[in-house]
């Protein structure tokens, strides 16, 4: 992308999965634990942007003792700049570690998944500062189905009934002048008979911080983070199809029952799965050693 005649960076709220945002580090020494090698490989790496993943692997066993790691950040001019610095460098140990960018067959495509809101969080912090957004919650609304127990012994089973809540919510950033709307919907099982009102009230309130997060999340995937070449951020707002311009209170309680209605048949739970793990093994390896 190109923005006055300079070139730019988009960085998304979604799970980097790109090959240009991974490096793939090796021969790395076998006397340290996995643990140590893991902070100091964050140690190092992180000065030159923010990580999304730091995962250490032992060598196959048919290669000599040792370990290699595959690091994600979010910005491939982050991950660039890691590359030519570190590669061939001694970094933490005696002997000077290779590094290079990931490669992945180009018929291997993965869905993007979301951030999850702890995440969307710490990207949003560290390109617009702790200061520089904020969360403003329009609506938070309880759809639980709950059945009336007393006096009624056809009553639904407790195990049977469950908590559910809606939040919808806008993410603001005053600098931008940008505004995101966003929507979520938790639901927690009601499982034992003999929970007490402080457990439920535990529960109701675990229920409540889930859709918060998973409308903060929804609404982060609205937004790119445009990175200039001279190191400016701007943002660009990006609305979904469902949600084109929804700000008010009054024009987001139109979407509750059709984001209930959505989420239902999605089945989705939670932001992120564990797929992300199960194939960087597979397609990112380390060559064959000598």
């Amino acid at each position: 992308m190109r923005s006055g005649g300079r070139m730019a960076e988009l960085v998304f709220f979604a799970v980097p999965t790109e090959s240009d945002k991974t490096l793939l580090v090796w021969e790395l020494s076998s006397g340290p634990t996995a643990e140590d090698l893991h902070h100091s490989l964050f140690t190092v790496f992180s000065q030159f942007g923010l990580l999304y993943s730091v995962r250490v692997f032992p060598n196959a066993a048919v290669a000599r003792p040792g370990f290699y790691a595959i690091i994600k950040f979010y910005s491939a001019r982050d991950a660039h700049r890691a590359q030519k610095a570190c590669h061939e460098k001694h970094l933490f140990q005696n002997s000077p570690v290779k590094v290079r960018l990931g490669t992945r067959h180009k018929a291997v495509q993965h869905q993007a998944l979301a951030l999850n809101s702890s995440q969307c969080q710490e990207l949003a912090n560290y390109y617009f500062g702790f200061n520089g957004w904020s969360k403003r919650i329009i609506k938070l609304q309880d759809l639980s189905d709950l059945e009336e127990r007393e006096n009624d012994d056809a009553a639904v089973p407790l195990q049977n009934q469950s908590l559910k809540f809606f939040c919808a919510l806008e993410v603001v950033l005053p600098f931008y002048e940008c505004r995101s709307p966003g929507v979520g919907m938790a639901e927690e099982p009601l499982e034992k008979l003999e929970e007490g009102p402080l457990s439920f009230l535990m529960k109701r309130k675990t229920t409540q911080k889930l859709a918060i997060q998973k409308a903060v999340s929804d609404a982060f995937q609205k937004l790119v983070i445009v990175v200039l070449e001279n190191g400016k951020i701007a943002v660009e707002y990006r609305p979904c199809e469902e949600i084109t311009d929804a700000r008010t209170e009054e024009e987001l309680q139109d979407l509750i029952q059709i984001s209930y209605f959505s989420w239902k048949q999605d089945g989705q739970g939670e932001e992120e799965c564990l797929s992300d793990l199960s194939f960087e093994e597979d397609e990112f390896k380390p060559p064959e050693l000598d």
